[in-house]
């Protein structure tokens, strides 16, 4: 019998452990991109206008530009943070969910890496919104699909300019851009 338990728990300790160690990778997206950092980005402004669905984007944030103004020296990274009133709206309506605000805007992270080459990391918003019932999994999986729109570029297609916004504040920062409103 004890042995019975003994393997048991071991079984549930091995599973949380293979769990907490996947978390990362199912939580988070990445890919390479075949652009750099700066065409990247700005093929991702111009898909996220393009998209619809309330899109808009409302910042573009340089987080490598204040390691290096601090005396530290890093490869490149650009945020790019767009919103929809239309996905937005329901959750900050809710009581329950409104915590969620937190994930708002949504962030795609254009980066280099020592590899040479560009990546594209962003949140897993379906699997993430399947966490928090059915109004925000419904919401989150719609901008999930979203997502994938905004990571779709043509190389047959000219690069369009990136959209620099004004800045703001200190820390490589910067809100706006695009006209767009913020959430």
């Amino acid at each position: 019998m004890l042995k019975i338990v003994g393997s048991f728990v071991a079984g549930i300790v091995f599973t949380a452990v293979l769990a907490w160690n996947m978390m990362g990778g199912l939580m988070f997206n990445e890919r390479v991109s075949p652009f750099g950092v700066e065409e990247t980005v700005a093929r991702i402004q111009h898909n996220i206008q393009a998209t619809g669905n309330g899109w808009a984007l409302s910042g573009l944030r340089n987080p490598a530009k204040a390691v290096q103004a601090d005396g530290g020296n890093t490869l490149p990274v650009m945020m790019i943070e767009a919103c929809s009133t239309a996905y937005s709206k329901p959750i900050l309506n809710e009581d329950s969910v409104r915590f969620l605000s937190i994930l708002m805007p949504c962030k795609i992270s254009v980066y280099k890496k020592n590899d040479g080459k560009v990546y594209i990391g962003s949140m897993n918003a379906g699997l993430m919104g399947k966490m928090f019932g059915p109004l925000v999994g419904d919401i989150m999986g719609k901008v999930a699909q979203d997502q994938q729109s905004f990571l779709v570029m043509d190389p047959n297609k000219p690069a369009p300019p990136m959209i620099v916004p004004k800045p703001a504040g200190e820390g490589g920062g910067g809100a706006g851009g695009g006209g767009g409103s913020g959430c």
